[in-house]
Parts: C-alpha cells; sequence; structure tokens
C-alpha cells in the first residue's frame, strides 16, 4: 500500500473506531447536526478548552481542496472556485511543503510550523519502537501547538470537518467540535464531499464556529484512483466538477445568512497529483537488500512519490550506511533526487529516517513489493506535485479583491494568516515558520 493510504499494520483499532466508541460510551458528548449528522465535543476540562466569550462577527473556513492541480481551476470545470479566485487574493506561485503528502501539510496548515518542530513528516513512517511502518494518525503524533488551540484557549468557537480518517484522528478533539466522518468508502478511507459538505454546511448553521477546517477528499481520492490520469483524467474531472458544485452551495448559504460580508474563505491544496503508467514504478528494496552491508538493516516508508529510508543497524554504522543507501538509490531507474532529511528546504525531523528517495515525474515508488504495494495510478509526495492552489476570498474588508500576486506562498502560512485575521494574542513556542498571507 502506497504512502497515500491509511495502513495499520497489525490490525486493531483505529483512531476513527476509538473516537465513534467515546460517542457511544458518552466520553463525548453529541450535538445533532441537522438530518441526522452528529459532531463530537471535546470533554469538559479539556486542556485547551475555554468558555466560548469571543465577540467577534468574523468568520475564517479553511477549505482544502486534497489534491487539486492549479491548473485544473482553468479548465472550465470549476466555475464557483474560479471565481472565488480571480475574485480575491491569488498566490500564483505557492506550493505544499515536503513531504508532499495530506497529513504532514495539513498539520503545517494549523499549526504554522515545520515537520521538524510538528513531528509529521509524511503519511507514513517507520516506526522504531514498534519495528513496523505505520501511519502518523494518533493525536500525539502531532506535537506542535495548533491555530485551534489558541483559538480555542481565547473563547473562539473552532470545528473541524475533515473527510480523511487519518486527518480525524490526528487533530484528535483539538477543536471544540468535530465530525465524525461518514460514511466511509473503505478502500479510500475517506467520506465522499457530498456528505463532507452537508456536515460543514450543519456544522456553520447549528454551531457557527468562527474557525472551520474543512477537507474535502474526492479530487484526491479519484484521482488516485483514474488510470485515464495520464490521458483524459475521466474521473478527476467528475470530482472536480462535483467538488465545485458543493463550493458554490457553501458561498451561496454564507450569503443567505448574511455573513459574507464578515467572512475569509482560505481555499488551497495540500499537495497536486502526479500519474504513472505500469511500466514506470520504482522499487528501493531489492537494490538496497542486494548490498552486503545494508541487508536486513533498512527499513522504507512509502509515501508514493517520496520513499523514507531508515538504518535499523548499529549507530556505529549509521554514516556509512548512509552513503550507501544514496549511492544505491540514485542509480535506480526513476528515481530523481536524493535528501539528508536535515536540508534547510526540508527541516524533517528524526522521524523522517536518514534519507528521502523522491521520484521522477511520471513514476511511483511501489516498496516494499514493486508489483502489489502500490499499484495505484495516481501518487503525489514528489517535487511535481509540489505546486498548490491557494487564495483568499470572502466579502471581509480585508481580503483584498481581484489580485494576483507572484509572492510564494506555502500551506505553512495558513495559521498565521488565520491568526492575523482574528487578532490573536500570542504565536508558537519559537514563533511561526510561515507567514500571513493577509497583504
Amino acid at each position: 500500500m502506497c504512502g497515500c493510504e491509511a495502513v495499520r499494520p497489525g490490525g486493531g483499532a483505529t483512531p476513527y473506531d476509538e473516537g465513534r466508541e467515546a460517542l457511544v460510551t458518552g466520553r463525548r458528548a453529541l450535538l445533532a447536526g441537522g438530518a441526522g449528522i452528529f459532531f463530537s465535543a471535546a470533554a469538559a476540562g479539556a486542556a485547551n478548552a475555554a468558555p466560548e466569550s469571543a465577540r467577534t462577527a468574523r468568520r475564517a473556513y479553511v477549505i482544502v481542496l486534497d489534491g487539486c492541480i492549479p491548473g485544473e481551476l482553468d479548465q472550465g470545470l470549476t466555475p464557483h472556485i474560479k471565481a472565488l479566485r480571480d475574485g480575491g487574493l491569488r498566490y500564483a506561485r505557492a506550493s505544499s511543503m515536503p513531504v508532499m503528502e495530506t497529513i504532514p501539510n495539513h498539520t503545517m496548515m494549523m499549526s504554522g510550523v515545520r515537520p521538524d518542530r510538528t513531528g509529521v513528516p509524511a503519511n507514513q513512517v517507520y516506526d522504531h519502537s514498534l519495528g513496523q511502518v505505520r501511519t502518523l494518525e494518533r493525536p500525539a503524533d502531532l506535537r506542535a501547538d495548533t491555530v485551534i488551540d489558541r483559538m480555542r484557549r481565547q473563547g473562539f468557537r473552532t470545528g473541524t470537518v475533515l473527510s480523511k480518517e487519518y486527518l480525524y484522528g490526528i487533530f484528535g478533539t483539538r477543536a471544540g467540535r468535530r465530525w465524525e466522518p461518514a460514511p466511509i468508502i473503505p478502500v479510500s478511507g475517506h467520506a465522499p464531499d457530498q456528505f463532507t459538505m452537508r456536515a460543514a454546511t450543519d456544522m456553520v448553521t447549528d454551531y457557527d464556529p468562527h474557525l472551520m477546517f474543512v477537507n474535502l477528499g474526492d479530487i484526491d481520492r479519484f484521482g488516485h484512483s483514474d488510470f485515464t490520469g495520464t490521458s483524459v483524467q475521466a474521473l478527476r474531472r467528475t470530482a472536480l466538477a462535483d467538488t465545485d458544485r458543493l463550493i458554490g452551495d457553501f458561498v451561496a448559504l454564507l450569503k443567505d445568512r448574511g455573513t459574507w460580508r464578515d467572512t475569509m474563505l482560505v481555499v488551497l491544496a495540500d499537495h497536486s497529483m502526479d500519474w504513472s503508467r505500469p511500466d514506470r514504478v520504482v522499487s528501493l528494496a531489492g537494490p538496497l537488500e542486494e548490498d552486503p552491508y545494508l541487508r536486513g538493516r533498512v527499513q522504507i516508508a512509502d509515501n508514493g512519490g517520496a520513499d523514507l529510508l531508515y538504518w535499523t543497524g548499529p549507530s556505529s554504522g549509521r554514516e556509512k550506511a548512509i552513503a550507501r543507501m544514496r549511492t544505491m538509490a540514485e542509480g535506480v531507474p526513476g528515481v530523481h533526487s536524493v535528501h539528508d532529511r536535515r536540508a534547510d528546504w526540508m527541516r524533517l525531523g528524526p522521524e523522517a529516517g536518514e534519507l528521502v528517495v523522491f521520484c521522477d515525474a511520471g513514476w511511483r515508488f511501489s516498496d516494499p513489493d514493486p508489483v502489489t504495494s502500490n499499484p495505484i495510478p495516481g501518487n503525489h509526495g514528489h517535487q511535481a506535485t509540489r505546486s498548490i492552489p491557494f487564495f483568499l476570498g470572502g466579502g471581509h474588508p480585508a481580503v483584498p479583491r481581484g489580485r494576483v500576486t507572484s509572492a510564494k506562498a506555502q500551506t505553512v502560512d495558513v495559521a498565521p494568516t488565520v491568526a492575523a485575521f482574528f487578532g490573536l494574542s500570542g504565536r508558537p513556542r519559537g514563533g511561526y515558520d510561515g507567514r500571513s498571507r493577509l497583504l
């Protein structure tokens, strides 16, 4: 299974299962939304809880078009999203951050700091304590404070509507209200956008959070499974059109409620998407196993377009192992580049192992088995999937109108942008790694 899927070696209860059990047993309160939609509330006395006493008409909605490519918004399939983009402030040089995967970039959005501080460098990592590769989907995996936490401590209402099980898991009970994603498509581990946006609508009408964080997963999930991705992209185009219609309905709701004039929308992707043919598959497991020094001493966490390499041998041999891993990986067809995870532009912590290997555009990793580990055509994680849409929209006067800027923007800029909009006091310990994108 590739790094873009939530796999749990050894089975057992998932954070999603545990969350549902908490609801059933009453450890968290149930708040009924419209038409049977339920939101969970963190238990009273939670560390980041405070009386919801903030008085402001301002509302911010961070909407992630998971896996969207910037140019897809100009194909005539997304008129509502394009109108929002063109009517607001567009960052034409926006990018995802390494590793270009869902979980690390969502945690960067809400924390405003890089993976060496969040503890979340990729979707999949090798966990030395467990001796296996696993998904970073536990609340304790995210070590950084988030803008959600700070807003709750300062009395703001916060909500999360996240379509993917592992995002629901890693953000835990940080928000004042969170939607339990359902129904879940078993293979993809996500709830369709139709249900996600229905939950977002109900959260607005029933709870009215000051900040709501939304992940829409259809564009990404349809893209992963689209075997026409290198040509007509039939499934992908369907997802783009459907998601656009839902975004249009959501904006109409805000206008009907009379809150549009107080609203800022932050719309972006966490990464884009790349497609590969069946003959363009990279597997490092075989070459690394052929080296007598590395054999049985290297673990690989496959993240679709990126492999994370971990040395499990004696610490005294680490530097020699890194040099040999680099040489072996660089000689494999389809490998684009090999990087020390500590490089300044990457800033990945020890959870990322020793080396990060990116594949070429139009290729994908499939480790440890080149046939079965990652059979899907659509992938991300590598540099070819770094470019993303990123724009600010809404009716609040703080949002510039009809502007395009060549200034760089990154996923790590979302939290400081939200904080600036609300005038939040305080910053993460050590400051933000991103910056506000409100001009």
